[in-house]
């Protein structure tokens, strides 16, 4: 299922030329005050203005600043090991791009995941979405199943809960607790680390600091978004629901 942007909401002047391609939003901002702006034939000159799609006629300069009527996309991936998060690949490396059908053209992963880390991944054409999965203020969680090996204490679960330092910098709160001990010989165990940051890394990086470095690492949901049962390399599209949903932690 494809989702489509509800165009019929009023949005800022600001928003509508830079979807317009007319300027940035900064860029814009000076525009409007400087009343090259009309919305139906009136001057605007209030950066708090706005203008609905569907009723409304935006100018600048006299020229009509249509927008940009793309329809909206929104799919998620089980990216395998061995993948980049990226369009290209300067090495050579298989993207998250390459596994979907040639016609996907002009999507764009969502945050990043480890080469070498399997899981869900979104890809998307609408870049407002995109900053409020990844930007920190949004705090939008993530949740990854760890083979790690070794069983943590309690105590060193509980400094990855309150934060350590990676990279100089002590990581925010977050959730981790055992899922499941393995009494063989591997003497590996298997944690459940849900965070809200996006740094390089960042799981790996935490257990090695607490001494249980990473075996296997795999992200099982993002927000209210389950990978569920969806096998390595395969994709489908996000539902109006889960687009949403995946916004509400």
């Amino acid at each position: 299922m494809k989702t489509t942007a509800n165009t019929q909401e009023a949005m800022r002047l600001q928003k509508w030329l830079a979807q317009a391609g007319v300027a940035s939003r900064r860029k814009a901002e000076e525009i409007i005050q400087a009343g090259r702006v009309c919305v139906n034939g009136k001057v605007i000159t209030e950066l708090g203005a706005k203008a609905n799609p569907i009723t409304d006629k935006v100018t600048v300069d006299g020229k009509l600043a249509e927008l940009n009527r793309q329809e909206k996309i929104y799919i998620m991936l089980h990216k395998p090991e061995g993948v980049v998060t990226t369009v290209t690949d300067p090495f050579g490396r298989a993207t998250v791009v390459d596994i979907l059908p040639p016609e996907m053209t002009r999507l764009y992963p969502v945050g990043r995941l480890d080469y070498d880390t399997s899981g869900l991944i979104f890809l998307t054409n609408d870049g407002n979405w995109t900053q409020k999965i990844t930007h920190p203020k949004y705090e939008a969680k993530k949740t990854y199943i760890a083979m790690v090996k070794g069983v943590p204490s309690e105590q060193l679960l509980k400094k990855i809960r309150e934060g350590l330092k990676i990279d100089n910098k002590i990581t925010a709160p977050c959730e981790a607790v055992i899922d499941k001990n393995y009494q063989d010989q591997s003497q590996m165990s298997q944690l459940r680390i849900i965070i809200h940051e996006g740094r390089n890394r960042q799981v790996r990086k935490m257990c090695d600091a607490i001494g249980h470095p990473v075996v296997t690492l795999k992200r099982v949901a993002i927000g209210n978004v389950k990978l569920g049962d969806l096998k390595k390399g395969e994709w489908r599209y996000l539902t109006a629901q889960e687009v949403k949903r995946c916004l509400k932690s």
